[in-house]
């Protein structure tokens, strides 16, 4: 795939599992490192655009996460921990370890920002910066936490919605793969392998996207290639079964203690996503961090990255050099 010309393909035996990444080209000195997090239902591919663009000025590293794409989907435990972001932030320590790199920024979108928020939580001194977006912390996301006041909450229900009086009934419409993949297997994976291919296509196309114009022809045939298999959608459902369980017991017991994630965070989300229209993402973020935490909201839905690449790399770029 020549879009990713100026990188090198690795594979990495870490922690019970083969992860598939994708690494700049030549040696970490003297160059800022990146580590880009990919989301549901992707893969690293959908960081593509982004990463042509910054290329040159950054070591980035671009795995796909366990259970994603070419990476390995390890057999799930009784109590998901196989899939914890816990054990996917320890894949990425041990991949970084692996190319000698000590301290790196991190960005994660969707899934992989929840990753994400778990490293800078269990391995503070190896973060420089970390970037979100498109995601509210999970724990206030299931605990119906939004970050607003109820007479911010009053201007920001649609008026379509004006009887709706319970938030949690737009959040659980919009997310309802939140309630549906965390079902006990394999009832969702056998739902999803009726039609994967119509199920992948709606997700993409959706959370205020308008359909999957955004998307290149190449990129899609690469999720479709990576979505349409059985093992692939039993280990999504494992990743949101973790989610919903435990790793709200990881963020519960982070909370209890005290601890924020330590470094500055940029926060980016989409004008037309359910992040903007349901929660207030600088709120909850600034709550979870000792640092600055600073961001804005950019006019996109969901898969930012990829409706927006040329305005994610410039953003990345001045967080991660400039800021």
């Amino acid at each position: 795939m020549n879009w990713f010309e100026d990188f090198e393909t690795h594979h990495f035996e870490v922690n019970g599992a083969t992860l598939f990444a994708r690494v700049s080209h030549g040696a970490v000195a003297h160059r800022p490192v990146v580590l880009l997090l990919h989301g549901f239902p992707q893969t690293h591919v959908m960081w593509h655009r982004v990463a042509q663009k910054l290329v040159n000025d950054f070591y980035l590293v671009l795995p796909d996460l366990r259970g994603y794409g070419d990476s390995g989907k390890p057999a799930d435990s009784d109590n998901h921990s196989s899939y914890s972001k816990r054990s996917m932030a320890q894949d990425m320590i041990l991949i970084m370890d692996r190319l000698g790199v000590a301290q790196f920024g991190v960005c994660g979108h969707d899934r992989g920002g929840r990753v994400a928020h778990r490293l800078a939580l269990d391995h503070p001194t190896r973060l420089t910066k970390l970037c979100l977006i498109d995601i509210a912390p999970t724990l206030d996301m299931y605990d119906g936490n939004w970050g607003h006041s109820p007479e911010a909450w009053a201007q920001a229900l649609p008026a379509a919605s004006v009887a709706v009086t319970n938030p949690y009934f737009l959040f659980a419409n919009a997310y309802y793969h939140w309630f549906h993949l965390i079902q006990p297997a394999p009832l969702p994976e056998q739902m999803i392998g009726g039609n994967a291919l119509a199920y992948l296509h709606h997700k993409l196309g959706g959370w205020g996207t308008g359909g999957m114009a955004h998307i290149e022809p190449a990129a899609l045939a690469e999720y479709e290639r990576s979505f349409l298999k059985p093992e692939t959608i039993h280990a999504v459902c494992e990743d949101y079964r973790a989610s919903a369980s435990i790793d709200l017991e990881h963020d519960r017991a982070s909370r209890t203690a005290g601890q924020k994630i330590a470094c500055n965070m940029r926060v980016l989300w989409g004008e037309r996503g359910v992040v903007h229209r349901l929660f207030n993402p600088l709120t909850l973020w600034q709550a979870q961090c000792s640092g600055q935490v600073s961001g804005l909201a950019l006019p996109a839905g969901h898969f930012i990255p990829e409706e927006l690449p040329a305005d994610t790399a410039a953003e990345l770029l001045d967080f991660f050099i400039v800021a």
